[in-house]
């Protein structure tokens, strides 16, 4: 199968690429890139006024299957990602029964191959059953194809048991990625400890509760000399110890959410379960240094959690109600209008946090780049064109969303995987008709 796409603006932050370029696609890889290519394929797309961009790659989601399929399956969540822009995604494993035994991490693949119109990458326990106390066979859970390694939602909380998996994960050069929560803290805790917390009288979230584990994990990887990758940063404090450790040597990274670079617990004027995430949202003052966290270059990765749950689920009120919200099909446009259009940062700094980096962190060689070679994982994105998100449209089985009907400018128009246009859908007319 040939595919060539026209006159598109080729953004490759990896090798400086931007400018407008032909790419050629044969069978699931770049064939070529150059200027007026001419040759007979077997499908032209027209992608002037668009930008081609290595296809994105969300390093934090939750698919749910298996155990909880009536919140998402990695069907629906597969389609979700592939509307919103994204050629792959990375499975937490916080799943039923817990993805900590290669047999799971095989049924999840197969899955996905099944019915998943994405690349699917299984992320493994760090602990057997998320329990915190005896560490997986990394190795075993590896060779079935789990690319990193996390306890997500349950965080480690012995110290002896975080650093035997760090130096596990050290012999066979695996990411372990850090859900960083002192659960002694957080307790019951609902929102961000502040302002609001005190006027709902809600128990709150204090931003301590991550700085203490982001600086144990830190503390932790400098002394064995190994990487450790943090989960969903949100505060200030944590934010300034990353930096910090970076400057010095330590191979820490890390990772923020769309809504933690966009909304602050002001937001919830009244308990609204939409807003409900963990960690959660936090004060003006914590958005402010994680934007300059990013602007900085000290953030490695942009990723959803997205998170989806029943309606019923989230309907029973703030404290009832799961944490979590769904991100996949609002992350991208979020990110343009409030990013990329405001001048918080360039266009090549976005994609380098949704695609390039995320490559680089899992070692996906043939991902997050566009050369000769390397798997055709493209997204195109029209910049200009303006949406409202409505999540009654969502492909996710999730609706829990704190952004319906805002309007956004910047959207994903094309993803296409291995050679593949996956959005549109093949079976919609918009993928249907002839490009």
């Amino acid at each position: 199968m040939k595919i060539l796409i026209k006159n598109g603006r080729v953004v490759d932050p990896g090798t400086g690429l931007d400018e407008t370029l032909d790419i050629l696609v044969v069978d699931g890889r770049v064939a070529d890139l150059k200027s007026a290519l001419d040759i007979v394929v077997d499908r032209t797309i027209d992608a002037s006024r668009l930008v081609v961009a290595p296809g994105f790659i969300d390093l934090h989601v939750h698919l749910r299957e298996p155990g909880y399929e009536a919140k998402e399956t990695i069907a629906s969540g597969g389609r979700a990602a592939a509307r919103g822009g994204f050629t792959s995604v990375c499975c937490m494993p916080n799943t039923k029964p817990v993805n900590d035994r290669r047999a799971v991490t095989e049924s999840i693949l197969a899955e996905a191959r099944r019915s998943s119109p994405v690349n699917v990458f299984p992320i493994a326990s760090i602990t057997k059953g998320q329990r915190g106390k005896e560490v997986t066979d990394m190795s075993g859970l590896t060779a079935a194809g789990a690319v990193a390694f996390s306890d997500d939602g349950r965080p480690v909380m012995n110290s002896l048991v975080m650093r035997r998996a760090l130096e596990q994960a050290k012999t066979i050069s695996a990411l372990i990625i850090d859900h960083a929560e002192d659960l002694n803290l957080t307790a019951r805790g609902i929102m961000h400890e502040g302002e609001a917390s005190r006027r709902f009288g809600i128990p709150g979230i204090p931003a301590a509760a991550e700085e203490i584990m982001v600086a144990r994990d830190i503390c932790l990887a400098e002394m064995l000399g190994t990487r450790i990758h943090i989960a969903h940063l949100s505060v200030r404090g944590a934010a300034r110890a990353v930096t910090a450790a970076r400057a010095r040597g330590v191979r820490v990274t890390c990772e923020v959410t769309p809504h933690h670079l966009i909304l602050t617990d002001a937001r919830l004027q009244i308990p609204d379960p939409a807003y409900k995430m963990n960690p959660p949202l936090r004060s003006q003052e914590d958005v402010d240094a994680l934007l300059a966290a990013v602007k900085g270059g000290a953030v490695d990765v942009i990723a959803t959690d997205h998170a989806p749950h029943t309606r019923e689920e989230k309907d029973q009120g703030l404290e009832k109600a799961p944490f979590g919200i769904v991100g996949l099909e609002t992350a991208v446009s979020l990110l343009l209008d409030r990013l990329v259009h405001r001048s918080v940062i360039p266009l090549a700094r976005f994609i380098e946090l949704v695609s390039v980096n995320p490559a680089r962190l899992l070692g996906l060689k043939n991902k997050g780049r566009i050369a000769v070679g390397a798997d055709a994982d493209l997204t195109v994105l029209n910049l200009h064109k303006e949406i409202t998100i409505d999540k009654a449209e969502f492909v996710s089985l999730g609706r829990n969303t704190p952004f319906h009907g805002w309007r956004l400018k910047g959207v994903p128009v094309m993803t296409i995987v291995g050679g593949k246009v996956v959005y549109p859908f093949p079976d919609s007319p918009a993928g249907s008709a002839k490009t």
